[in-house]
């Protein structure tokens, strides 16, 4: 299995993550950015509650790109809106994108559920929209169309948990180390479940 982690600037969170995971597993794992450039070295925070639990990670950032997430079994993201942004740009990924919490925890299942029904008719119409017009529409003219899903995709990721994990970016030393801490009990559920479906 193949999983990507996806943070906003590959400099914190997802490298928390992808080192956590890489030192106790052998799963193949990166990690990326939404809005990063190439060869950024993990914050200074990241670095230091990362060594502080004994895991040297020499992290360089990476911008997601189409080979990243076609190369990825499994996206998972810090936030939901990382999620949203990820299908935005990359529609075909909605059935192997999750924010790290929701893939492990899915205690929304029936309303998960509903929603992969709902990203599904999104991406359909699109398509068939797309398909059909002898031009291209505007961005604009596109979101006016799909109003009614985008809604629906709203009003039931308001009924979901909180899955986000919050950006300790500039914070002290004690919020990184929460930050690392709440990663890790993520990573080791994710773990589990990865060990428990291999297992079946």
């Amino acid at each position: 299995m193949n999983v990507l982690f996806v943070c906003t600037g590959n400099t914190c969170r997802s490298p928390m993550a992808e080192a956590l995971l890489q030192q106790k597993t052998n799963i193949k794992v990166k990690s990326a950015g939404l809005f990063t450039v190439d060869g950024l070295p993990a914050s200074q925070g990241t670095k230091q509650a990362l060594e502080s639990v004994d895991i040297s990670h020499h992290h360089q950032s990476k911008q997601v790109t189409e080979a990243l997430v076609d190369w990825a079994d499994l996206i998972l993201t810090m936030t939901m809106r990382h999620k949203e942004t990820l299908i935005s740009t990359y529609p075909q990924l909605f059935d192997k994108a999750y924010t790290l919490k929701e893939y492990v925890l899915l205690d929304g299942k029936s309303t998960w559920e509903q929603l992969t029904k709902a990203y599904r008719r999104l991406e359909e119409k699109r398509l068939t929209v797309q398909h059909e017009k002898n031009h291209p529409l505007t961005e604009q003219q596109m979101r006016a169309f799909l109003r009614e899903e985008q809604d629906e995709i709203d009003r039931l990721e308001r009924e979901l948990p909180n899955y986000d994990i919050e950006d300790p970016f500039g914070a002290d030393h004690a919020t990184y180390l929460a930050t690392l801490k709440e990663i890790e009990v993520y990573v080791d559920k994710l773990i589990d479940k990865v060990n428990k479906r291999t297992n079946e």
